[in-house]
């Protein structure tokens, strides 16, 4: 009976995801996904994404950038971070591990 409570609760988190368009991601997926992102926030198309990615490796990622860059990301995977949490991020392995974290 447990089991199978369980399983429905489950079933139940994975309809809202689906009805509210959130879908699970494994690591490559989200890696993409940011290829992108980036390439539209700092119009560059040359940015190798990479865990260890950070701001002090792209020309003109500056605060309003960041702050662009995080907001287009919340959007794209229909997240919300808090201010503690951008504010712990050091690279893109950090941010990566966060979306995951979120999604799930």
């Amino acid at each position: 009976m447990v089991l199978i409570a369980r399983n429905r609760g489950l079933f139940e988190i994975e309809l809202r995801r689906a009805k509210e368009g959130i879908v699970r991601m494994d690591e490559a997926q989200i890696y993409a996904r940011l290829a992108g992102i980036f390439e539209d926030v700092f119009d560059e198309d040359s940015i190798e994404i990479t865990p260890e990615l950070s701001a002090k490796d792209v020309d003109g990622w500056d605060s309003l950038t960041h702050i662009r860059l995080i907001l287009t990301i919340e959007k794209a995977f229909k997240i919300k971070f808090s201010t503690s949490e951008i504010g712990k991020l050091q690279n893109v392995g950090d941010l990566v591990t966060l979306i995951k974290a979120r999604a799930e």
